[in-house]
């Protein structure tokens, strides 16, 4: 793995708890962790179960005895290293979004593509699709229990960087995140509603904003956490925010949908509130995040004196994934939905087949990314979303 960090903690729980839950064909060793820093990816290895080490990861890809390399670094690393590690014939995982533009990520596809013939398979991190709740709502969805589907509605809320002296981390540097709360959380439900609906946006009308435009530059940074150095509230220096802060967005989907987005790091109070509604001409299905193991489910077929929202909670036997845990009303989090994610990849590896969601499904929501920054750009105008051609180089 390559990372140690935030993601890299939530992947390393997931590896060293997959083989231990679920009955798989195959086995992961957890060999070789890599990040730039000598001491903090070795004191990494040693607590998150490691077997070892680099500073280079060049090392994971030269390795005879490693066959998968998961990568959990900023996203301005995601294209040299994937595409690296697929030419020398190892299995990759890769954390979203895809890439930093829409030229890496189409790279990183044809690189895919082009290991795929050989038998080498790669999938990106889009976890939320592997919470049993949300797989479940994609299976009403398509057994027609909301009818034809008519309204989307999504939003993704957190408030982290509400206070204006917190400091310049990686995630608000363009050159290195890509974008901001549009890519980091915005990418998520953009891959959630598509994924559960079956349905791909086609075109936005969209608005960002960057509410803090300077921010103190950080002595140190990890994950969602940072310092200013020395207990300080203040800097010697500050830099410029150059990444969005909110982002909202209307869309249309190919399947005649309309549907509306809301990406934000400055939600006051929200500390990392995802919501999706999907209305049909049959039924609606709501899910919360912070009721993770819970869906609300409304079906307008029955008896008007009966009707209503009825909760559904997703912990039986017979519900997605939920037969390696525990009985029934014994609730699962955030970090199964990783275990899962690690359980399908490496079931895909083991029988031969692709995993989902691939690198052309990432390089789809990159194009819708893509299109909601050009919208903004131009005033909100109508701006439709690139279509995913690839070309594979012999």
């Amino acid at each position: 793995m390559v990372g140690y960090a935030f993601m890299g903690a939530a992947h390393s729980q997931a590896w060293r708890t997959v083989n231990r839950v679920f009955d798989l064909p195959t086995r992961a060793r957890m060999a070789l962790i890599c990040g730039r820093d000598e001491s903090k990816v070795a004191t990494a290895a040693n607590r998150l179960g490691w077997d070892g080490h680099t500073t280079d990861w060049r090392d994971l890809i030269n390795r005879d005895d490693i066959d998968v390399v998961d990568v959990c670094t900023p996203g301005d690393s995601h294209a040299e290293i994937t595409i690296a590690a697929l030419a020398a014939g190892k299995h990759v995982l890769c954390e979203k979004p895809l890439a930093n533009s829409v030229e890496e990520a189409r790279a990183m596809v044809a690189a895919a593509a082009k290991a795929q013939a050989v038998g080498v398979r790669s999938m990106c991190g889009f976890n939320y699709r592997r919470v049993p709740a949300v797989t479940l709502m994609r299976q009403l969805v398509e057994s027609g229990r909301l009818g034809v589907i008519r309204q989307v509605r999504a939003v993704y809320l957190q408030d982290w960087i509400v206070d204006p002296q917190f400091p310049l981390v990686w995630r608000l540097q363009r050159d290195r995140a890509g974008s901001g709360a549009l890519g980091d959380i915005g990418a998520h439900i953009i891959d959630l509603t598509q994924y559960v609906t079956g349905q791909r946006i086609t075109g936005v009308s969209a608005i960002t904003e960057t509410f803090i435009k300077e921010r103190p530059l950080p002595a140190e940074s990890s994950g969602l956490a940072a310092s200013t150095g020395n207990g300080s509230v203040e800097a010697v220096a500050t830099g410029e925010v150059t990444v969005d802060d909110a982002a909202v967005f209307v869309a249309r989907l190919d399947g005649g949908a309309i549907a509306t987005y809301e990406a934000s790091r400055f939600a006051t109070g929200r500390k990392n509130a995802l919501r999706v509604e999907i209305n049909g001409s049959l039924g609606s299905v709501v899910f919360d995040l912070e009721r993770l193991n819970e869906l609300e489910f409304y079906e307008a077929t029955g008896p008007t004196a009966g009707q209503g929202f009825n909760r559904i909670l997703v912990t039986e036997g017979d519900h997605p994934y939920m037969s390696a845990w525990w009985p029934p009303g014994h609730i699962i989090g955030y970090e199964h939905s990783f275990t899962h994610e690690m359980r399908d990849f490496l079931e895909a590896i083991a029988t031969g087949t692709d995993p989902t969601p691939s690198f052309a499904d990432a390089l789809q929501v990159q194009l819708v990314l893509d299109a909601v920054v050009r919208s903004a750009e131009l005033g909100s105008s109508w701006t439709e979303v690139e279509p995913t051609l690839v070309t594979v180089a012999a």
